[in-house]
């Protein structure tokens, strides 16, 4: 039986589980609901804790989720492994979950840091690697939607309880799912400025380049958005399913105050049935008519194939057998229009976060060689990038993964918004060239979000 049918067989089922409960096991119980948005209900999922999630990949799998039942956080080179270990053993110890569709798998969610460890251990520093089995997961693809509570036993805490809690809440939950949030509309009191320091160093960076002491170098620029109000971060997120439909929205909210959100086209890598599948996603263009123009760039070509020869070269090192089209396609995501060439491979015995571990960073996000290019992004970059550019997903029961990017993306503090984009510098580039390009990211980011645009900036710098 793939779902209890009544409160009985729930019953049943998590007394069956509970049996079966060992020492510091959690009971993982699911039921099917009627329809509903896990964008729109995450307000009203209540994990018990300040944790929010959203995967929103609609029209494809969706998923919200709430509060931490285990939890890591750590810094450090094994962060890939150890964040792997961490969701195998939480997993594992899950009891009651039994068959269900593959929407409804229990599922450790996870957000890296860009680099191993942040420079200053100070409280908002953004750990290597967050790891997350949530209390609460509202899981949604097509018509089909999964309602998941897991718990440990105990203090209370019963197979009945979490059986009634969990019966309850679909129930509460179908009532409200006509009842769209509304959320109110965000104003921009101040920007700050950023284009004459990115001149300054993207002017370095492309003396490396052009020195052959790099072939390539990803530059990211940060722009701080004062808001008018305290905005909840679902109000900035929902624009961006109308804008970037190809796109899957994110959100990882670590405290009440702080939250990653974004959109990203990219994915580092995505594991169905043992099949990897991993985006080369580099050379950007504004929509419309110059767009196919992309294709006979000779620097966005080069730019497009030092991204596709690397992952690769990194999969075969791996000891798997990547296959790759010949030629790069363009993809749309909103205004913007990238060359894209998908790449993949069968995974074999290889865990998910070993083979994340290492393809991150792509040169699609850093530069080549890596580690010259990581060591100098920490030099010329004035700021952390934390979640930008870094792995944000899942792993699920059935050792299936979903990994993407976190590009288009900007961090809230409170009323602080912090949105970061980024250009890769090769032989061929130029630094104006680049200006534009990240001006024009930044730029669509803040009109997708609905916030209002700035007056033109001066003429040496307009698009």
């Amino acid at each position: 039986m793939l779902a209890p049918d009544s409160f009985t067989d729930l019953l049943a089922l998590a007394s069956e589980g509970a049996r079966h409960v060992e020492e510091e096991g959690v009971l993982s119980l699911a039921i099917p609901m009627a329809g509903g948005d896990p964008m729109a209900l995450l307000p009203r999922l209540d994990g018990g804790d300040s944790f929010r999630f959203l995967w929103d990949g609609a029209p494809g799998l969706c998923i919200a989720a709430s509060g931490r039942t285990n939890s890591l956080e750590l810094s450090g080179p094994r962060r890939f492994e150890l964040a792997q270990r961490f969701a195998s053993a939480s997993l594992n110890r899950l009891a009651g979950h039994g068959p269900c569709p593959p929407l409804a798998r229990p599922r450790v969610l996870l957000a890296f840091g860009f680099f191993d460890a942040p420079l200053e251990a100070a409280p908002a520093a953004v750990p290597g690697v967050q790891a997350v089995l949530p209390r609460w997961q509202l899981s949604r693809h097509g018509r089909h939607c999964w309602l998941r509570l897991q718990r440990p036993l105990g203090g209370g805490i019963t197979a009945r309880s979490l059986a009634e809690e969990l019966w309850e809440t679909a129930r509460h939950l179908e009532r409200l799912s006509a009842e769209p949030p509304q959320f109110q509309p965000v104003g921009v009191a101040l920007r700050s400025p950023w284009q004459e320091h990115y001149r300054r160093v993207a002017a370095q960076a492309l003396e490396l380049v052009q020195a052959d002491a790099l072939q390539k170098l990803v530059l990211a620029v940060r722009q701080q958005l004062t808001l008018t109000t305290l905005p909840d971060p679902l109000a900035l997120l929902a624009p961006l399913r109308r804008h970037q439909g190809g796109s899957c929205r994110l959100l990882w909210q670590r405290s009440a105050g702080s939250a990653l959100i974004g959109a990203s086209p990219e994915r580092l890598l995505t594991i169905r049935q043992g099949q990897l599948r991993s985006d080369a996603l580099a050379g950007t263009a504004p929509a419309g008519a110059s767009a196919a123009a992309l294709l006979q760039s000779a620097k966005d070509r080069l730019e497009h194939e030092l991204v596709v020869d690397t992952i690769t070269a990194v999969l075969a090192r791996a000891g798997l057998s990547p296959r790759r089209p010949r030629h790069p396609r363009l993809a749309r995501h909103g205004q913007l229009v990238h060359l894209h060439s998908p790449i993949s491979a069968a995974l074999g015995h290889h865990q998910p976060l070993a083979i994340a571990a290492a393809l991150h960073p792509t040169p699609a996000v850093a530069g080549l060689p890596r580690r010259e290019a990581m060591a100098w992004l920490r030099s010329l970059e004035p700021f952390e990038r934390g979640h930008y550019a870094a792995p944000i997903g899942w792993v699920d029961s059935a050792g299936d993964a979903d990994l993407r990017v976190a590009i288009r993306s900007g961090t809230l503090e409170g009323r602080h918004l912090e949105l970061t984009a980024g250009a890769g510098l090769v032989p061929g580039s130029a630094v104006d060239r680049e200006l534009q390009e990240v001006t024009l990211k930044l730029g669509v980011l803040q009109q997708q979000l609905n916030l209002p645009q700035p007056p033109p900036i001066a003429a040496g710098l307009s698009l």
